[in-house]
């Protein structure tokens, strides 16, 4: 099939910064493409040949949509996968697939997915209802502290609580989740794996992230990793046990604890570009939003190791501050060496809303981390 300045129509559900960094790479590729999305300033309208405004998670909408399209992706996993079963089963080409995301957006499905397939995860129990675990705790069944992660809809940190007393299981939504153990570690870590129908494979470098404490978002991700080459080895063949047992096609993120003792546990996985992957624009050969383009398109697929060692700094909104956006002090990190922001287009900001990245790019990586470390202290996410 000719993808390149022809008939041929990409579909992406959802609008957000994920799909506008894909599109940076449909546009240059000259490839037709077609988003859905539910907001009317979605982030990718600016940038795809067409913009459909509609519910992700309405069956009817997802539906028609897809019908108009040749290959559908997705740039959030909160999507109705009923439509893209029925889609597939009409000979749409959907990726990922919608066995992998009906298992992937819930928890509990995820994680009895890794016990399956023997895949190392942290222990974990299942509750219908977040209010059974105080009668849990309460007959011994379970102890503090532990984790608690609501079963769907979790997002950018919410619907996650690290729980150390019972007080704090107070406010929490009565749903179905899972409550695994928590796990001392010693760093977070990612993989991303890439697939096309093919079968042909490649794995980015392993990635290591630092999280925010309070809002429990990715605020740097360091690549290569600062681990030695056996756990790299080992999260590395993790990731694509991972991968082989999803059987899937485009990009699979997946994200990893290095336990004390260099066990590498896998904590969760996401089906598309991930946040954990956003340096690739500029260290790397290939980016992971070029690299899921070829990969779900069965085009070959691109080099994945790094030029240069980079750091990604999350921009997210500063607490206090909501209302029309401004970025003060960007002109200040723009004359920093190796230093490219990217603005996802979002014009509100409210505290902890991703609204942007930078990229650091050094040979040294500890300099880079240490750029990294004054953009983060210069750049504030604002409103007027």
């Amino acid at each position: 099939m000719n993808f390149f300045s022809s008939d041929f129509k990409l579909g992406i559900l959802g609008g957000g910064q994920l799909g506008k960094m894909l599109l940076y790479n449909t546009r240059k590729f000259d490839i037709n493409t077609s988003v859905m999305d539910s907001s009317n300033e979605a982030p990718c309208k600016i940038a795809c040949n067409e913009f459909t405004l509609g519910d992700l998670m309405d069956y009817e909408a997802v539906y028609n949509f897809g019908k108009k399209v040749d290959v559908l992706t997705i740039e959030i996993e909160n999507v109705n996968v009923d439509a893209l079963e029925t889609l597939e089963k009409e000979g749409i080409k959907v990726y990922p697939a919608s066995k992998t995301l009906r298992t992937i957006q819930n928890k509990a499905k995820q994680k009895l997915f890794y016990v399956d397939n023997d895949i190392p995860t942290a222990p974990f129990s299942r509750f219908a209802y977040t209010s059974e675990i105080k009668e849990s705790i309460n007959h011994g069944g379970l102890s503090l502290p532990f984790v608690w992660k609501s079963a769907q809809f979790g997002y950018d940190g919410q619907g996650v609580k690290i729980v150390r007393t019972i007080a704090d299981l107070d406010g929490l939504p009565n749903v179905e989740c899972i409550v695994e153990n928590l796990v001392p570690f010693k760093n977070e870590l990612a993989v991303i794996v890439a697939r096309n129908a093919s079968g042909d494979i490649k794995s980015y470098p392993v990635v290591e992230m630092e999280f925010h404490p309070e809002a429990n978002q990715v605020e740097y991700v360091i690549c290569p990793a600062r681990i030695d080459n056996a756990v790299t080895n080992k999260a590395k063949a993790v990731a694509l046990k991972v991968s082989e047992a999803f059987n899937h096609v485009g990009l699979l993120a997946v994200e990893m604890f290095q336990t004390k003792d260099d066990q590498i546990l896998v904590n969760e996985v996401a089906p598309r570009p991930h946040n954990s992957g956003h340096q690739t624009i500029e260290a790397s050969y290939t980016s992971q939003f070029e690299q899921h383009i070829r990969a779900i398109l069965n085009l070959p697929l691109g080099r994945t190791d790094s030029k240069v060692g980079g750091v990604m700094v999350n921009l997210v909104g500063a607490e206090g501050f909501t209302g029309n956006v401004v970025y003060k002090n960007i002109e200040t990190i723009m004359e920093m060496d190796g230093v490219t922001p990217h603005i996802y287009g979002k014009k509100q900001t409210r505290p902890f809303r991703k609204m942007g990245h930078v990229t650091i790019v050094n040979e040294d990586l500890d300099e880079a981390r240490r750029v990294a470390e004054a953009v983060k202290k210069s750049i504030k996410v604002i409103s007027e």
